[in-house]
């Protein structure tokens, strides 16, 4: 999986700038005493300064986590790779472990789960027969917007990701907890660490303290 910056709007003197401009006022360099404002306005949720700075990235991940994330509509734009329209060679997923189910929650994991070597023989043959079935459908001229629906989820998928520092941040502190989907909990944790490289004063204060 990977996530990359690939542009940036603004710095924490946009955020600043954005809230002190109800004053008719703006400045030209951040300064210590700024950071007070910008906790107070995480604290106070006054969330519109955080809406004039903004991200975009574009991630690499397998459907599942991408269906997962697609959810989050709210301040953010979202385009990715359409297999109406490509046919290349698609690529799969493979987990480095298995965990196990929860014994006293309906989601998450818990653990780990060794497959014995039939089981795990299985589910490879099972994964490259999706591949095989789709490159024949394709040979065969059918189109790729019917020859997909043989894919499997662990098919890797990639997209533009773009919104503002406040829907990002949305995301990561929902996104980021310990009992989220692991994979979809290290795509937001790169997403995270982007945001507070470039924008580490009000990422402290908009970042949930339970996600941090």
């Amino acid at each position: 999986m990977q996530v990359k910056l690939i542009d940036k709007m603004g710095s924490d003197l946009t955020v600043v700038n954005a809230a002190r401009v109800s004053y008719a006022k703006t400045k030209e360099q951040f300064e210590d005493k700024d950071e007070k404002l910008i906790a107070f306005l995480a604290k106070h949720n006054h969330w519109s300064p955080f809406g004039h700075a903004s991200l975009q990235f574009k991630i690499k991940a397998p459907i599942f986590v991408a269906r997962q994330l697609v959810k989050h509509q709210v301040g953010l734009i979202w385009n990715e790779v359409s297999r109406r329209y490509v046919d290349y060679a698609p690529e799969l997923h493979h987990p480095d472990t298995w965990r196990g189910r929860p014994i006293n929650s309906k989601q998450g994991s818990a653990g780990e789960v060794k497959l014995d070597p039939t089981l795990q023989h299985v589910y490879e043959t099972a994964m490259e027969q999706c591949l095989i079935l789709y490159n024949s459908f394709i040979d065969k001229g059918i189109a790729p917007e019917q020859a997909r629906m043989v894919l499997p989820q662990s098919m890797m998928t990639e997209w533009y990701w773009s919104g503002t520092l406040y829907a990002f941040a949305r995301v990561c502190n929902l996104r980021c907890k310990s009992d989220v989907q692991k994979e979809t909990r290290d795509v937001c944790e790169e997403i995270s660490k982007e945001c507070s490289k470039q924008f580490p004063i009000s990422w402290k204060y908009l970042l949930d303290k339970n996600t941090k």
